[in-house]
C-alpha cells in the first residue's frame, strides 16, 4: 500500500513509504559508479605508433634468422653478429628512426635470437619487432600443420 489513512477508506494519504525508491536509487548509483570505472580505465597499456608524414619513408631493417644457414639482412647473408652490428650502425647513420624486424624460425634456439637483438642494439637499433616465417602451403592451398 502506498500509504495509510486515518482509518476510513476515502480519507487522505498521510504518509508515503520512500524505502523502495531509495533502494532503486542506490542500486542505480552503484551501477553508474562501476560502469564509469570500467569505461575510464583502459584494459591494456599500449605504446601506439606515431603517424609519419607522407614525404617520409620509414626504413626497416629485415633480419631473417632461419633454423639452418646464415642470418640474412635485407636478403643478403652475413658472416656473424659483428657484421650485423656493422650493418645496423650503417643503416642507423643514414636513418636514425630505423626499425628492425626479426623473422625467426620457430625452431631457432632462444639464445640465437637474443644474440641477434644484442647485435642490433650494439649497432644502435633499439626499435625491434618480431615476425615469423610463414608456413609452407600444404596440398590444395591449405597451410601445412606443424
Amino acid at each position: 500500500m502506498a500509504g495509510h489513512s486515518s482509518g476510513d477508506p476515502g480519507g487522505m494519504i498521510v504518509g508515503i513509504n520512500v524505502t523502495p525508491m531509495v533502494d532503486i536509487v542506490l542500486v542505480l548509483l552503484i551501477i553508474f559508479i562501476v560502469t564509469a570505472k570500467i569505461i575510464v580505465t583502459p584494459a591494456v597499456e599500449m605504446d601506439l605508433p606515431e603517424a609519419s608524414t607522407a614525404g617520409e619513408v620509414q626504413v626497416v631493417l629485415s633480419v631473417i634468422v632461419p633454423e639452418r644457414g646464415a642470418t640474412l639482412v635485407d636478403g643478403e647473408p652475413i658472416a656473424g653478429d659483428d657484421e650485423l652490428m656493422t650493418r645496423a650502425a650503417a643503416v642507423r647513420a643514414r636513418s636514425p628512426q630505423v626499425r628492425a624486424v626479426i623473422h625467426a624460425d620457430g625452431e631457432v634456439p632462444h639464445r640465437r635470437v637474443i644474440a641477434t637483438i644484442d647485435a642490433l642494439q650494439r649497432g644502435g637499433v633499439y626499435r625491434v619487432a618480431f615476425a615469423t616465417l610463414s608456413p609452407a602451403p600444404g596440398p590444395a592451398g591449405q597451410e601445412a600443420t606443424p
